[in-house]
């Protein structure tokens, strides 16, 4: 009986020496902090955002939170944290994609394809199309029209967009290099109206009609 209670106390004993070791020591703490998925986004900012002190117990890491702050960065559009141990805390960042640029009197900003204006640059950036809409955001019907329309396009006809703008968010139109114009229409069908004007624009002319992609025409 005594033998049986000395082994109960010493399980006890045990489980809290564990719990101790775990939550309040550095004996399975943080040794690092991999980032992973960052192009644009710089690594070391990631890490000071997230802010995981080294040796800081791993269970008592709040992933939610460390995924939270670096959320919050300009151009990360999601972050997931988590625990590879024992003792690395990974964060996988999905970076925000650019795909025009907007120009107003507060400067340039990058635009994501959902809308998201997340970033200010000193100039307008080679190679992406200005979305020329007075004020545009993720809330904003015709911004989310006209971005979803060039996060869709393939490489070669994206490269080729000058503008891009929508008075509603059926009326989607893409200025092209050399004067021509494209009536795309709404954001639907959008591969198969890229099918199309990659046939159309074969043809001489400057305006494009795919709005309705089985009726396009030249003019």
């Amino acid at each position: 009986m005594v033998q049986r209670r000395r082994i109960a106390v010493l399980g006890v004993l045990t489980v809290i020496a564990l719990g101790y070791l775990l939550w309040f020591t550095p004996f399975l703490g943080v040794s690092t902090v991999e980032v992973v998925g960052v192009r644009e986004v710089e690594a070391d900012r990631v890490r000071s955002v997230a802010d995981v002190p080294i040796d800081h117990p791993m269970v008592r890491v709040d992933t939610d939170r460390v995924a939270a702050r670096v959320s919050e960065l300009p151009g990360v559009a999601e972050a997931d944290v988590s625990r590879s141990w024992p003792s690395t805390i990974t964060i996988t960042v999905t970076e925000r994609r650019a795909v025009a640029y907007h120009e107003s009197s507060g400067g340039v900003e990058l635009v994501d394809s959902t809308g998201v204006l997340f970033e200010h640059l000193d100039a307008p950036p080679d190679g992406l199309p200005k979305l020329d809409l007075l004020d545009p955001g993720p809330a904003h019907d015709e911004t989310r029209a006209v971005t979803a329309v060039l996060a869709a396009l393939p490489t070669e006809l994206f490269e080729q967009v000058v503008s891009a703008t929508a008075v509603t968010p059926g009326s989607v139109e893409l200025e092209l290099t050399e004067e021509r114009v494209v009536r795309w229409g709404d954001a639907e069908q959008n591969e198969y109206k890229a099918k199309v004007l990659d046939v159309l624009l074969t043809r001489k002319g400057s305006a494009y009609d795919v709005s309705s992609p089985e009726l396009p025409t030249v003019s």
